[in-house]
């Protein structure tokens, strides 16, 4: 099952080490990794990605949900200061693009207090067991929460509104007086740019699915591979 996991530290020693441990677990298959970055939340509410894996594929997962996740981890200035190339999310993202719900939000900003770091990732596990005794061991306080389509369904619905509104405005234009269609016209102008952008969204979002689909594969693989590994 493909979760977001949010692991909070006190350090970033200890940090490093659940990352160390992420990547442990991820080697003998126990869970596959997606992506991941290692985010200290300053003293001001700021945050500064210290270590992100943002290389190859599993980095044009950055947009996706964990891009998102992490902006609006990053606090109310709206930029990650010094983040990893590639990682660099407003922190004014949106929350329906994360595809996660404002409960495990509100949990993980709670914990996510000024000087603490946090271990990001998205990744793919079957048991909570593994990931929970090796980060609770280091001092982890652990955060997760399955990743889901809802997003992709309500943004959908909005590009459809959208144009709705726009095919009543080009009706309102067809027969509007002179003085009427150069306003509407505007606002025409205005909504279809919206959409268009709404569109280009959409098809990142398709994009980093077929992505994620690849690696997901990939790790399956490799998974498979060890098992067999392993048998012999």
């Amino acid at each position: 099952m493909d979760r977001m996991l949010v692991v909070v530290f006190d350090n970033e020693t200890n940090a490093y080490q659940g990352k160390k441990a992420l990547q442990e677990l991820a080697n003998e298959g126990s869970i596959g990794v997606y992506a991941y970055a290692v985010l200290v939340k300053k003293a001001d509410g700021t945050a500064t990605i210290k270590q992100g894996d943002d290389s190859g594929p599993i980095g044009t997962l950055v947009g996706t949900a964990f891009g998102s996740l992490i902006g609006i981890l990053g606090g109310p200035v709206g930029v990650l200061a010094g983040a990893t190339a590639g990682m660099s999310v407003g922190a004014g993202a949106d929350l329906s693009d994360a595809s996660l719900s404002s409960d495990f939000l509100d949990d993980v900003t709670k914990a996510l207090k000024p000087n603490k770091v946090a271990l990001v990732a998205e990744i793919d596990e079957e048991w909570v067991t593994p990931v929970d005794t090796r980060m609770e061991a280091i001092g982890g306080s652990v955060f997760r929460r399955s990743v889901t389509d809802v997003a992709d369904k309500i943004h959908d619905e909005h590009i459809s509104a959208m144009k709705a509104d726009l095919a009543q405005m080009k009706a309102e234009h067809a027969q509007g007086r002179a003085d009427q269609k150069a306003k509407l016209q505007e606002k025409i102008n205005a909504l279809d740019s919206r959409i268009q952008a709404q569109l280009e969204k959409a098809k990142l979002r398709r994009d980093a699915a077929a992505t994620k689909a690849k690696v997901k594969a990939e790790v399956q693989s490799v998974k498979a591979a060890a098992a067999r590994a392993k048998a012999s």
